[in-house]
């Protein structure tokens, strides 16, 4: 079946292309991207006034399936996704049992592909059972289908088992996903170390708990040449070590969410629940590092670390509440109104990072419009206004700080594989 996407404004990073165009689609594959495309036996699609873009792909879901689908499952947080503009995603690995294992890896594969609305991708452990001490089979687990290692949830604390999965995913030419973070130094804080901590009387967790845990991680990869992605970067000096490891040539990629960009600490104010996290949300000058590393390309992808939670793991005190906010379904409104609509970005920098950049860390086909490429596509409004409503969220959960937020970017519709999977 062949479909004509027209008069929308295209952005494809991958071209540097940002004009004007028609995009030709046959049987899910991009066939042509041209002004005025005429086929008659082409279904049209009138994107007048509308950005089309690649659809974006998401490094760092939370779909918590198995073992916590009370939270989320491979099919809401699906469907979360697509109204997100989101085609393809990563999963964490954190569920229970945790991925460590190819059944289970080939499982949430499967699942997604029953699911049949995004490209369902996942991690793999490093270590058995996420216990840190011994590694998993990592060419068993690329072998069923896995994307990248890592531990998220919990950080590799041993150096030496760190190095060792590093070594191996190198001779895998794999990507180690690192949760960088010192447990050492959280020392059971629960929000970031400063003022409003002080005065919320809750102890704080510094700065220094991610920076000297990433720091470790560049070095123990660029020791060995191996590829490193350093996931949810949150303050100033994790991204200057990033920064000064790239211009040194080392194999090192970086990916922020957007409440590192629009929310500071000062969010957790009435002991908001909502906004506890983990990295924690940090202050006005860890946002501006943050916006200036996604601009000058010294972070690479913005990720979501979509994190689902039952409405009891929010409504405790604050210290006992689960870290972790849903956040399919407005990372792409939040970019564009706090990066692009400010002028801190251009449009066609703000797709790059959240689509063709994440794409080529994991080696995947998707996240571009060019010719041949599978026909993920999202199309969305820049021009009206919307307000953020979470009682209209796919997702099961609605841990989110930006309820009532007015923003800018509303999904139209979104296509996978040449399938409108989401209309809006």
């Amino acid at each position: 079946m062949k479909q004509i996407i027209k008069n929308g404004f295209v952005v494809n990073p991958a071209k540097n292309f940002a004009e004007k165009a028609d995009i030709l689609i046959n049987y899910g594959v991009i066939e042509r991207v041209a002004e005025n495309i005429d086929d008659y036996d082409a279904k049209v699609i009138d994107a007048s006034g509308l950005i089309v873009a690649p659809g974006l792909v998401d490094l760092h879901v939370h779909f918590r399936e198995p073992g916590y689908e009370h939270k989320e499952d491979i099919t809401s947080g699906s469907r979360a996704a697509v109204k997100g503009g989101v085609t393809t995603v990563l999963c964490m690995p954190n569920t229970n049992p945790p991925i460590d294992n190819a059944a289970l890896v080939e499982y949430v594969i499967n699942k997604g592909k029953k699911t049949g609305l995004v490209n369902v991708l996942t991690t793999a452990c490093i270590t058995k059972g996420q216990e840190g001490a011994e590694l998993t089979e990592m060419a068993e687990l690329k072998e069923a289908g896995a994307s990248a290692f890592s531990d998220d949830g919990k950080p590799v604390s041993s150096s030496m088992i760190m190095r060792r999965a590093l070594e191996y995913s190198k001779m895998l030419d794999m990507p180690i996903m690192s949760h960088s973070e010192d447990l050492a130094l959280v020392d059971n804080g629960s929000m970031n170390d400063g003022y409003t901590a002080t005065c919320l009387g809750l102890r704080g967790i510094p700065k220094s708990a991610e920076s000297a845990a990433v720091s470790r991680d560049i070095l123990l990869a660029e020791e060995l040449d191996a590829r490193l992605h350093v996931c949810h970067v949150s303050t100033k000096n994790s991204i200057e070590a990033v920064r000064a490891a790239k211009a040194r040539g080392a194999r090192i990629t970086a990916e922020t969410a957007p409440h590192y960009f629009t929310l500071t600490d000062k969010a957790c104010d009435g002991f908001n629940t909502n906004a506890k996290m983990n990295p924690p949300l940090r202050d006005d000058e860890d946002v501006e590092a943050v916006i200036r590393g996604l601009c000058d390309g010294t972070i690479d992808s913005i990720a979501t670390d979509h994190a689902p939670h039952h409405v009891d793991d929010k409504r405790v005190e604050f210290e006992k509440a689960a870290n972790g906010i849903v956040g399919l379904e407005t990372s792409l409104a939040l970019g564009y109104t706090y990066l692009v609509k400010t002028g801190r970005m251009s449009l066609l920098q703000l797709i790059d990072c959240m689509s063709t950049k994440p794409a080529a860390i994991i080696g995947s086909d998707r996240g571009t419009l060019n010719v041949g490429a599978p026909a993920d596509i999202v199309i969305f409004d820049t021009n009206e206004e919307f307000t953020v409503k979470i009682s209209e969220f796919e997702t099961k959960g609605k841990n989110s700080p930006y309820d009532g937020w007015k923003l800018f970017g509303k999904v139209r519709q979104t296509i996978n594989g040449g399938r409108t999977v989401y209309r809006g």
